[in-house]
């Protein structure tokens, strides 16, 4: 039974540190592109409710996402996924749909306006 804890704690180190290091990383992706700044809090909320629950976004907040950056997008949805709030929330589930979200909004904003 003693081996099994030896054992067990480097793994657990193993995986808290990874779960660290992501943090980091996205901490580190966000800080440097100044990712916060680049959208308005309505267009937060919108987006967040968009990706995360359900809900639609307006095409204002659709330019500002894609604004954004996809480098910035995708910080910010890992960075919130790691929230324990939101631990019950499937990551793989989130990250599809994020992936979805953001390449709708790109067609959108690409695709020439009816009235042109």
């Amino acid at each position: 039974m003693a081996s099994h804890n030896v054992y067990s704690t480097p793994v657990v180190l193993f995986l808290t540190c990874g779960a660290a290091m992501a943090t980091k990383e996205n901490d580190q992706i966000i800080k440097e592109n100044n990712c916060e700044t680049k959208m308005g809090l309505p267009c937060v909320l919108e987006a967040f409710k968009s990706i995360f629950e359900i809900g639609s976004i307006s095409t204002k907040c659709c330019g500002e996402l894609v604004g954004l950056g996809k480098v910035c997008h995708s910080a910010l949805v890992k960075r919130t996924l790691e929230n324990r709030l939101l631990k019950d929330l499937s990551p793989a589930t989130i990250i599809a749909k994020s992936v979805q979200t953001w390449n709708n909004f790109l067609a959108l904003i690409d695709s020439p306006s009816p009235s042109a």
